[in-house]
């Protein structure tokens, strides 16, 4: 390593690290694939063409670009242009192996996606998502000089998949008003004729989602993968969409054991077969399928976290595999390393320890990383966003550049996470933020009585739903933390939900019950705000100038309150969205975060 390069800290390199996501690749020309990386410094779009090793640069924009697919046939690549991040904008398209970009369907007003399907011989399906429209799809066939409008609704709802032939849609919708448990509607593209309905919310006490996974890879197959929670789980099942009938897959390992935790799965392009895709306490495995022996066989990869998996026509998986001490890597199960990044492979960082804690609502799941020496350390709490997320035995470069700096970090699967059933997920309903806080309060004793947390040096950090529960959390529980940094965060919840995108909108009123003007007395429960008087310590609060999901109004009405108050705060905007595509952008608010810590626990200057 160069002199030059040394002089740049651990931390800093793994954020300056190439880094490729998995490839995606057209179906009818599986040699044609797409993939997001930084090498720029910036996340944009690549074109790999596998058969002669050629890898191209797509788009080229200032504050990068991460939404894209492939036609079918691998000619066209789509690509979502949204205005810095505000993701709000058109799809537009280039020729796979270079060209000027176009406007891919003229005459369709910006909005915000709803999905993208691309079927064979033209035959196209956009979604879009408005205040002033709520979810709209239009459908575009080859030749026509404008699209049409197949679908109208106020509630979000989205694409699911356009089936081999292009003769069907299915429609992942809310329209039962439920934005936590989505329904399925799968209609006749030449009449626009439902052909099927499968809806598991409307007129049930205990609702349920259902989730379209795919249609059957095979031309005159009305076969759908569909997920489902019927047992309190996500499970796959087959669903015939012609006649009705519904096959679930009870899925059981060698020793005839059910799969706990949450499943998915795909077709295999022959589709006799599925990968499935287990994810369980906080790590992820996975299985073939065989759907005419039903016989469940497990694939070999290393313990940690599968980042997206695919099956390829030559019966090989492809699949992004990290963990906690090892950096991401796209790896086959024929044992080789299908894509690496230009550059420097990041250092690895610190295993994780499983805790589980008995926090009020069950048995809590922690993640935790230890740094070199003795506890007790300053820790930091470094919660998810979502809520419908969940933290994972992942590689982080943010976790790992607060164990360079001394500190242990704990990441908390609290209720509302995934990934533990479907009762946890749901439990945050109408008590919002507060049921979150309990499950991190009782982990939070949990580490200062082990002797790992030092009770005076304890950090809430998080991004998103992370930075609304790190804010929420300081004025809730102002005697537990000795400083708060959020993210992008909900500050200010009534304000939020009135400039947000819709289809958060659609999510808050499942969460709360109803809106800010039918339950007020919810909203402010769980609102920031509402406790700003009761934070006692230092707050660090970055924000994107263009986020449309946590907007910046409700954020400057929380800060000049902290004004009005007096109480010790920074406040860094930065002229991007919902986090930035930016490598060295990322880095400059690590490096106010981490340096906004060290000074006010009085541990000296980052490095």
């Amino acid at each position: 390593m160069s002199d030059e390069k040394s002089a740049v800290p651990a931390w800093e390199q793994r954020f300056r690290a190439a880094r490729v996501s998995l490839p995606d690749w057209a179906e009818d020309a599986p040699d044609r694939a797409l993939y997001v990386s930084n090498a720029t410094g910036t996340y944009e779009v690549y074109a790999w063409d596998r058969a002669t090793g050629d890898h191209r640069r797509v788009t080229d924009r200032r504050n990068g670009t991460t939404d894209a697919e492939l036609s079918p046939d691998g000619e066209w690549i789509w690509w979502f242009d949204d205005n810095d991040g505000d993701e709000f904008g058109v799809w537009r398209r280039q020729p796979f192996g270079g060209g000027p970009d176009e406007e891919a369907v003229p005459g369709l007003p910006a909005s915000f996606s709803a999905g993208l399907a691309l079927g064979r011989g033209g035959t196209v399906v956009v979604g879009r998502s408005t205040d002033e429209d709520g979810t709209t799809l239009h459908l575009l066939r080859a030749g026509a000089a404008e699209p049409t409008e197949i679908y109208r609704h106020e509630e979000y709802g989205g694409i699911g998949d356009l089936s081999h032939d292009g003769a069907l849609l299915a429609i992942d919708h809310t329209e039962h008003g439920d934005a936590m448990h989505s329904a399925l509607r799968v209609v006749r593209l030449a009449d626009g004729a439902t052909v099927a309905e499968l809806d598991e919310v409307t007129g049930r006490e205990e609702p349920s989602g259902v989730a379209c996974l795919g249609f059957a890879p095979i031309g005159g197959d009305p076969r759908m993968l569909v997920a489902h929670q019927r047992r309190g789980r996500w499970e796959p099942m087959l669903w015939d969409v012609l006649t009705g009938a519904e096959t679930e897959l009870v899925l059981r390992d060698e020793a005839g054991r059910e799969l706990p935790g949450d499943v998915s799965a795909q077709w295999r392009p022959d589709a006799r077969a599925l990968l499935v895709e287990h994810e369980f306490e906080a790590r992820s495995e996975l299985f073939w399928y065989d759907l005419e022996k039903a016989v469940l066989t497990r694939l070999e990869t290393p313990r940690g976290t599968i980042g997206g998996a695919t099956a390829r026509p030559d019966g090989t998986v492809e699949f992004l595999w990290s963990s906690a001490a090892e950096p991401s890597v796209v790896r086959s199960t024929s044992g080789e390393v299908v894509l690496r990044a230009p550059g420097a492979v990041p250092p690895g960082s610190v295993p994780v320890e499983d805790v589980w804690v008995d926090g009020p609502g069950g048995r809590v799941h922690a993640l935790v990383q230890r740094p070199a020496g003795e506890g007790p350390y300053p820790t930091v709490f470094e919660v998810h966003g979502g809520p419908t997320h969940h933290d994972s035995d992942s590689f982080a470069a943010g976790p790992a550049a607060w164990l360079d700096h001394g500190f242990a970090v704990v990441r908390v699967n609290y209720r509302g996470s995934t990934g533990y059933g479907q009762a946890w997920t749901d439990a945050l309903r109408e008590r919002v933020g507060l049921i979150e806080l309990e499950d991190i309060g009782a982990v939070r004793e949990w580490a200062v009585a082990s002797g790992l947390a030092d009770p005076a040096r304890l950090v809430l950090s998080g991004g998103s739903w992370g930075g609304y529960l790190t804010l929420l959390g300081l004025g809730v529980q102002p005697d537990d933390w000795s400083l708060g940094l959020a993210a992008v965060p909900v500050a200010d919840y009534v304000t939020a939900y009135g400039d947000e995108m819709e289809a958060l909108k659609s999510l808050d009123r499942t969460l709360f019950g109803g809106t800010p003007e039918e339950l007020p007395e919810r909203w402010a429960a769980s609102s920031p705000l509402t406790y700003v008087e009761r934070v006692r310590v230092p707050v660090y609060i970055s924000a994107g100038l263009n986020d449309p999901r946590c907007p910046i109004r409700q954020i400057d009405n929380y800060v000049e309150r902290l004004e009005q108050l007096g109480k010790p705060h920074e406040v860094y905007r930065y002229d991007a969205g919902h986090g930035s595509l930016v490598v060295d952008e990322r880095i400059r608010q690590l490096r106010l975060e981490i340096g906004f810590a060290l000074r006010h626990l009085d541990m000296g200057e980052i490095e």
